[in-house]
């Protein structure tokens, strides 16, 4: 059985978050900094502030002690590359809590664990 991808993956925990939290289904969004682009659109994102190594996923909510809640979505096999563990260390730094979820089941712990 094929793995699946980080998209996919993605994708069922946004579906889990937006039926199991629908008051803050708003408030959890992504951040498309991944993916292929061509030169130009990779200019324009740097230009308006595109910044590599953030987080997939960021969960506008304070809670305990926390500003917000940053999630970066992996594969099973998958590792942060260098610009995030960076990015890692100065939003932690500023009080969010940052996790790497490798799958739905990491995922809905981590939330439900920073939720409740």
């Amino acid at each position: 059985m094929k793995p699946q991808s980080e998209s996919k993956i993605q994708h069922n925990c946004i579906e889990w978050f937006r039926l199991q939290y629908p008051s803050l289904s708003r408030l959890m969004f992504s951040v498309p900094n991944g993916g292929k682009r061509d030169v130009r659109t990779g200019s324009i994102m740097k230009y308006e502030g595109s910044i590599r190594g953030v987080a997939d996923l960021i969960l506008l909510f304070p809670k305990k002690g926390y500003a917000s809640l940053c999630i970066e979505m992996k594969t099973p096999r998958g590792k942060q590359s260098e610009e995030q563990k960076l990015w890692q260390i100065e939003v932690e730094k500023a009080r969010n809590k940052y996790v790497v979820c490798h799958s739905l089941e990491e995922f809905m712990n981590e939330v439900n664990s920073y939720l409740r």
